[in-house]
């Protein structure tokens, strides 16, 4: 009976190949998305004082504002002064 192999996660193609670099894992990982979850409690005296839920989205920005355009310099100065434009009146 031969023996039928399991399918490859997406994690295991990426990082199964010789040629994989930090840049490869990088780059997939923000051309696909990551969320970051965490939970963070102050306490004091076994006292819960604060707690807080965090999420962190790690991705490309063109992939969460797709129809932003693409010079974010230029956006950026015409933003700016439009901002100095708001203040002088």
């Amino acid at each position: 009976m031969a023996s039928r192999r399991h399918a490859k996660s997406p994690a295991e193609r990426i990082l199964d190949s010789e040629d994989t670099s930090l840049l490869d894992v990088v780059d997939n990982a923000l051309s696909k998305g990551v969320v970051l979850s965490g939970d963070v409690t102050l306490a004091l005296a076994d006292v819960d004082l604060v707690y807080a839920r965090l999420s962190v989205l790690l991705c490309a920005a063109d992939r969460v504002l797709p129809n932003e355009d693409k010079d974010f310099l230029e956006r950026h100065r015409s933003r700016r002064a439009a901002g100095r434009r708001g203040r002088r009146a």
